[in-house]
């Protein structure tokens, strides 16, 4: 297989799927594809693939790698897209899921006691659009669940990891910033076109 085809290979794997792929998944199919990888490397594949004349692009987000469009289209795809629902949170879901995001793994009590009112119906919200899981329970009256965030909300706020939050500060001034409650612009630059 010669560098070309292993690009080739990578690519239509990339593109067909969905949610993120890690590199040795990937290897693990070229190796079943071929007998020889001859010191092929997949950062290689993604340093060709974004150097070249396109408006896609190979990122890293979650746990694995995607075909995404380059973020200097954003605002065309957004054109293209007024007709189809965007992904809307309220202030309260927004300062909810930032409570989680930050104080992961915490339960109902702890969120309700930082916000100063109910947060179930929330909870399940945030449950329903799978960006936030239940991680257990913590030992202590009322065994309450503990929530954390989903690799879902890595891919959807384009984080790489949890540690690629922003500090409080910077998230402080982008939820000053949001009105209306729709994100800052962040799921058109993970758009799958």
């Amino acid at each position: 297989m010669d560098k070309i085809e292993y690009y080739s290979l990578c690519e239509a794997l990339l593109f067909t799927m969905s949610e993120p792929v890690t590199d040795k998944t990937i290897m693990q199919i070229v190796e079943k594809e071929t007998d020889c990888l001859d010191d092929l490397k997949f950062e290689e594949f993604v340093e060709w693939f974004n150097n070249r004349l396109s408006g896609l692009q190979v990122i890293k987000v979650a746990v694995g790698w995607l075909i995404v469009t380059k973020p200097e289209y954003s605002e065309a795809i957004r054109r293209l897209k007024t007709s189809i629902r965007k992904t809307r949170f309220s202030k309260a879901a927004l300062e909810t899921l930032a409570i989680i995001a930050y104080r992961q793994p915490i339960s109902t009590p702890e969120i309700e006691q930082i916000r100063g009112v109910d947060s179930s119906g929330i909870l399940r919200n945030l449950l329903d659009k799978k960006l936030i899981t239940v991680l257990g329970r913590k030992h202590c009256p009322g065994n309450p669940l503990l929530y954390g965030t989903t690799n879902h909300f890595l891919l959807v706020f384009g984080l790489d990891d949890i540690s690629s939050l922003p500090t409080l500060e910077e998230f402080e001034s982008i939820f000053e910033k949001t009105t209306a409650s729709s994100l800052p612009g962040m799921p058109d630059e993970v758009t799958r076109e």
